[in-house]
């Protein structure tokens, strides 16, 4: 799957822009609902990924892009759930993640990815 941060704020994933936050489940790609996640604002200073979001948990490994920055919270309970399903959580600023998702089938995709901070 061909997936690049394309500049703040935006993504092409298989030559399709998306200008938000995207959720990729075996390859099919949705709108991430950061609302669950939205109590949490006040206290990290802008929404973390937290897990009462509808993370995508297939597979053995879960692909997080952070932002542009790296700056995407993840609340400590994903960590633990990770862990409690046997899911390797990989982290790293989006573009990184972009680079590491390049060599994937898409049925082997399973991502978070901030397209901001």
């Amino acid at each position: 799957m061909k997936t690049q941060l394309v500049s703040f704020g935006e993504i092409n994933i298989d030559g399709q822009r998306y200008d938000y936050d995207v959720v990729i489940e075996e390859g099919e790609i949705s709108k991430r609902k950061k609302k669950p996640s939205k109590a949490f604002r006040e206290h990290f200073g802008h929404t973390p990924l937290s897990d009462k979001e509808n993370i995508p948990w297939h597979g053995d490994k879960l692909f997080i892009g952070t932002g542009m920055y790296g700056s995407l919270p993840i609340m400590p309970e994903v960590y633990e759930e990770a862990a409690r399903k046997g899911v390797e959580v990989i982290a790293k600023p989006t573009k990184e993640v972009c680079k590491l998702l390049e060599d994937l089938k898409p049925r082997d995709i399973n991502a978070v990815l901030h397209v901001t901070c």
